[in-house]
């Protein structure tokens, strides 16, 4: 069923040694990867960056029951396009998708700034995570194609330190945009730097290797979409929009099984699959996609509700939630570049189980927080949490990159993101209903029922109580008694969350410990491809044939 197939190593567009040797010796590359950089950026920044500029938007142009639109629209479309983009750099070369991407992404931000309803702008963001979806798998590929995995590793954890930062700088950007200018140029902010980007990718991006292409596995790209999408919606829509049992998540739900089903059965027997299902024979790169989902699972969805709890149950204040996420992001940061400019040293596993722990002790003393705790408490805990994400993140990839086959770096490493973006929809969907759960269940035991049909039935807008001033006198006792519910309900998830991240360590220790290998080594792969280990000749060997022997 996962058997590799043959002829699946033909038909990729993978740098050759000539290049690459000319790449390394230059700088060239160092401008690659900032135009990388760049739209990695634009991609992430874009997630965050919408959030502050709501209200502002909602209030011009309605729509405010589509609000929540703008970021299931933007997540579904970079998700399903991510495994799609990455095998596609495989076959035709990181430069011409990336560029398309980026393409895709500035056409959507100028659009979007110039939308006219709330419809308009939800399609504007769904072309904007078409256009970051390209982009983002391209830019970790890339490092591949251009740096040995003994180099590899200080370029990875700078692109996650761009992750990081974006995360950080995003709210903010998008609070200073709101107050001094119009809003749509939290859209039209992308398109100087994507031009930028654009520039210095069109310039030194370099050549790849010609070689024989295969048929595009069409069949395999709608099934994979026709498996994705309906997914992410169940676990956005399930429980919230729509109940667990209706008939519109249990559609949703046959459809993506029914997908799922034929996508397999295509994959099997298509000539260059979008999904070789031979990947997952590879320990280190099932392992390290379990590892990246139960990560994001564990964690993402507690962090989303950060903000929420320091302000209304600790008491921090800021201007936006970039701000009291920044500790979280500045300790990945740390970890993330020191972790990369010591790999050659380390190797990668001592960081896989470095850090699982960290993180679980991060969260396990967030969820220690209470009413009275300091914010200095909350800084330092918050530091630990994102030190061991740092550590964890791009070393799951640097790891499978250093055992993947030049020629299917792209769909490896973009379908390592997609479990790591899924495990974070899906751990947004689980923790938030959980702590909801927690929340109406801890109010119970206090009001009435007729008390409680006259609060809100959701932790955001209980939690809003505590924060809105203009709102008509509530009795300081039941404000209390919310803030206590807030912070009983949000630290259970924590420790629920420190228990999942933890587990992330077993799947660590089970990861084999491969020495990362050299530039010669690593750009010496194609000619090994050439000739199988039997020592008759293979496809590629095959292909070039003619050509020896007089030609065409």
């Amino acid at each position: 069923m996962f058997g590799r197939k043959d002829n699946a190593i033909k038909g990729p567009a993978t740098l050759n040694d000539e290049e690459a040797a000319k790449f390394k010796k230059t700088h060239s590359r160092s401008f690659i990867m900032l135009g990388l950089a760049l739209g990695m950026l634009l991609a992430s920044l874009d997630q965050t960056v919408v959030g502050t500029a709501l209200p502002r938007i909602v209030s011009e142009i309605g729509g405010m029951s589509l609000y929540s639109w703008l970021f299931t629209a933007y997540m579904l479309a970079e998700t399903v396009v991510i495994p799609i983009a990455g095998k596609l750099s495989d076959r035709s070369g990181r430069k011409p998708i990336f560029l398309a991407g980026m393409a895709m992404f500035m056409a959507g931000s100028f659009l979007a700034g110039m939308s006219t309803s709330m419809d308009m702008l939800v399609a504007c963001r769904f072309i904007q995570g078409l256009g970051a979806g390209t982009m983002m798998p391209i830019s970790m590929a890339t490092v591949a194609d251009l740096y040995a995995p003994t180099e590899r590793g200080k370029i990875q954890g700078m692109l996650g330190a761009v992750f990081a930062l974006s995360t950080i700088i995003g709210p903010l950007l998008g609070g200073y945009i709101v107050d001094n200018m119009d809003w749509r140029w939290v859209f039209y902010v992308n398109l100087p730097i994507g031009l930028f980007a654009i520039v210095v990718t069109s310039m030194k991006f370099p050549r790849p290797a010609d070689r024989p292409r295969l048929p595009i596995d069409y069949s395999g790209m709608l099934t994979l979409i026709g498996t994705l999408a309906p997914a992410l919606l169940v676990v956005t829509w399930g429980g919230n929009k729509y109940a667990w049992g209706s008939t519109e998540i249990i559609g949703l739900t046959a459809l993506s099984v029914a997908c799922l089903y034929a996508f397999m059965l295509i994959e099997r027997k298509a000539a260059d699959p979008i999904l070789p299902l031979w990947l997952f024979k590879e320990p280190i790169f099932s392992l390290g996609s379990i590892g990246l989902f139960i990560m994001a699972f564990g964690m993402f969805g507690v962090i989303s509700y950060l903000p929420l709890f320091l302000q209304a149950v600790v008491g921090m204040s800021a201007s936006n939630s970039g701000e009291l996420i920044m500790p979280l992001m500045l300790g990945a940061m740390v970890t993330s570049i020191g972790s990369g400019f010591l790999l050659k040293r380390t190797g990668y596993k001592v960081w896989l189980i470095i850090g699982p722990p960290v993180s679980a002790l991060g969260m396990y003393l967030l969820s220690t927080l209470n009413s009275s705790s300091s914010a200095a408490e909350s800084i330092a805990y918050l530091v630990i949490t994102g030190a061991g994400l740092g550590a964890l993140m791009s070393n799951y990839i640097v790891a499978a990159q250093n055992v993947m086959p030049k020629k299917d770096m792209g769909v490896a490493t973009g379908s390592m993101s997609v479990f790591r973006s899924i495990g974070g929809t899906v751990g947004v969907a689980v923790m938030g209903g959980m702590i909801n759960s927690r929340m109406i269940s801890e109010l119970s035991g206090s009001f009435t029922p007729d008390q409680m049909a006259m609060l809100p039935a959701d932790t955001n807008s209980l939690g809003q109580l505590l924060l809105v001033t203009t709102q008509p006198p509530i009795p300081d006792y039941v404000l209390e008694i919310i803030r206590q519910a807030l912070s009983n309900s949000i630290t259970y998830a924590f420790f629920v969350g420190s228990i999942i991240v933890l587990s992330v360590l077993a799947v660590s220790l089970f990861i084999k410990s491969v020495p990362l290998k050299s530039s010669e080594e690593y750009h010496g792969e194609d000619a090994l491809q050439a000739t199988p280990a039997t020592g008759g000749e293979g496809p590629i060997a095959e292909m070039v044939k003619p050509d020896r022997e007089g030609g065409k």
